[in-house]
């Protein structure tokens, strides 16, 4: 998602397209229509939109709605000075109707509202908002790709590698397209083109088989009087290349997941994209059965949102994303780029979707981020200084020559998580969405600088691929510990009784030990790994109750230590598991995870 990239909106003057809603990068907020002949603010105009989505319970499966229902529509919808007219129905069989001229989301809600009061078969009504790509455009850089390997702030991905490449997974990129850059083109999969607007798609033909990006320029007063022209983006094409670009190919950039294959779903383009389309296109990526379109043949595990805009989560988003989730995917949202609590922003705020802040290369929370209790975890999302690498093109209108360039938001943020989610479902496929979110945010590591309201922690990608496990179906809960002190010897060892266990611990001087005990029973294998904050080198060791060393790993810097006891007698035995200081902060500061599990 972008920094500040307002929500674009067709005015009435540019409603050849009939768009008015937002794409994923700016926020909409409730706001009258400007007066007439004033030029309308980016807040204001994102919150118009000419279309609405009407549930009717007695049309269910219905290619409309009745004639008597469409009679009651067009007669509430007439007192406003507003006309509708059906457009098409929805995955979900809902509804989806086109003004003759937009309508500020207050007025719009209120139409809604009146509908639903006055017609007992109308479900629900809502409009049907456009949402912009989160992203705020920089100058291209050539910079190394710091999110996977910095020690600070990166995702440890090649250490992660050794263990998975996504092989197997397919991840959708529901965004404005995808060009086929030579650094993506094989391990792209046909995908879909979902937008219904002509004007919107700028191709010509609406929905088809062909999700290439042609380009989401605009011109000056394109999107709403007063609007501002703007380039090309390329945006579905940088997010793509984050999650599976090619690698080990002697060019350009790697893909977190180079070893899965990325489905581009298009439901941006110029000025935006509505939520129907997202919904459907969100749908189908993951498998689900949408009206006048073919089934994919290739269901995406897990689907990036890089794109949002301000208000409730929708119930059209809901459906969306119940939908998904229940064929299996992980849905993974940006947060969004207006520095404000995520449950302001949707789809970030929707029920199930692992939301993703953004940090900067010191590890802090980004200054454009959303923050808040529904966020996830943080993930590389960069600032100006050091924006995320990835694949793009030249061309400012129209396709130019591919490229690479930087750029930042939690548009960035979220593809990141994305990948590390294809690496861990390649390693256990049988992990449950509720089960990749819970391990995604276990697995993250501390924050190395402030990030409040940044979710669990930062993005890990070998503590992630490590707590995926292998090919087990179900996954126990984890219970979260905190350290009690003191617990500085055998005697005062803090137990551990509920495994598998994420203990949250903190060394408060250079002198201190911490101890956990458990008990382990004849046949079973213990495994703990602890991961130190990213300014420290902490060791971890096994002992017994006589205090005889059992394991150890004392790797340097803050790289993962892994102790692994097997109880080969026939007799339980209690095993204790010791974290010391090696060097680095110490106190509040001092902190680390350490996980562990029996089997």
């Amino acid at each position: 998602m972008s920094k500040k990239f307002s929500l674009p909106v067709l005015s009435l003057a540019a409603a050849l397209a009939g768009l008015h809603a937002a794409p994923a990068a700016a926020l909409e907020r409730d706001a009258a229509p400007a007066a007439s002949g004033a030029p309308m603010s980016a807040a204001a105009s994102a919150a118009l939109t000419d279309r609405l989505i009407v549930k009717y319970r007695s049309a269910e499966r219905a290619a409309a709605p009745s004639a008597a229902s469409q009679l009651r529509a067009s007669a509430m919808t007439q007192r406003h000075g507003v006309k509708l007219s059906h457009l098409r129905r929805l995955a979900n069989g809902a509804h989806v109707f086109k003004l003759d001229r937009p309508m500020s989301g207050a007025e719009l809600r209120q139409v809604a509202d009146d509908l639903r009061n006055g017609d007992a078969d109308v479900e629900y009504a809502e409009p049907d908002a456009l949402m912009q790509p989160q992203f705020t455009p920089d100058d291209a850089r050539w910079s190394a790709q710091w999110p996977l390997h910095d020690a600070t702030a990166g995702l440890r991905a090649p250490t992660a590698w050794e263990k998975s490449t996504g092989a197997g997974v397919v991840v959708a990129v529901v965004d404005t397209g995808v060009r086929p850059h030579p650094d993506l083109l094989a391990n792209l999969l046909p995908g879909r083109d979902f937008i219904t607007d002509n004007t919107v798609a700028r191709d010509g033909d609406g929905r088809d088989a062909d999700p290439t990006d042609p380009g989401d320029w605009t011109t000056a007063g394109a999107c709403y009087y007063g609007w501002t022209a703007t380039k090309s983006t390329w945006h579905g094409t940088h997010v793509a290349g984050i999650v599976a670009a090619v690698a080990n190919n002697g060019v350009g950039v790697a893909g977190v997941a180079f070893g899965a294959k990325v489905l581009p779903v298009r439901v941006l383009g110029r000025c935006g994209g509505y939520t129907s389309d997202i919904a459907d296109g969100l749908f189908w990526a993951a498998g689900g059965s949408v009206a006048g379109q073919p089934d994919n043949p290739t269901p995406a595990r897990v689907v990036n949102l890089s794109l949002g805009g301000a208000g409730a989560c929708s119930v059209t988003y809901q459906n969306a994303i119940a939908g998904a989730r229940a064929l299996g995917a992980v849905v993974v949202v940006a947060a969004g780029n207006g520095a404000m609590d995520v449950a302001n922003s949707q789809p970030a705020n929707c029920p199930g979707v692992v939301a993703v802040a953004a940090v900067k290369r010191s590890g802090g929370r980004a200054s454009y981020s959303n923050y808040g209790a529904g966020v996830a975890l943080a993930a590389p999302g960069g600032d100006s200084d050091y924006p995320v690498l990835s694949t793009l093109n030249a061309g400012t209108t129209t396709p130019g020559a591919d490229s690479y360039g930087g750029l930042r938001g939690t548009s960035m943020a979220a593809p990141h998580v994305s990948g590390v989610a294809a690496l861990m479902l390649s390693r256990n496929p049988g992990l449950t969405p509720d089960e990749v979110a819970t391990r995604l945010k276990n697995a993250a590591r501390p924050f190395p600088a402030a990030c409040s309201g940044c979710g669990a922690g930062l993005l890990d990608a070998n503590a992630a691929v490590d707590a995926a496990g292998g090919g087990t179906a179900s996954v126990p809960d984890v219970a979260d510990v905190a350290d009690t002190e003191p617990n500085d010897n055998i005697a005062q060892a803090q137990r551990l009784a509920t495994l598998p266990a994420l203990v949250r611990g903190t060394l408060r001087s250079a002198s201190d030990l911490d101890l956990f005990g458990v008990s382990l029973a004849a046949g079973q294998a213990l495994t703990a790994r602890l991961t130190p904050n990213a300014e420290s080198n902490y060791d971890l060791i096994a002992v017994d109750a006589s205090g005889a060393r059992l394991a150890a790993s004392t790797l340097t810097g803050s790289q993962t230590d892994t102790v692994t006891v097997r109880n080969n007698g026939t007799a339980a035995m209690a095993v204790y598991l010791r974290v010391r200081w090696i060097s680095g902060t110490t106190g509040d500061a001092g902190t680390y995870r350490l996980a562990v599990e029996v089997n």
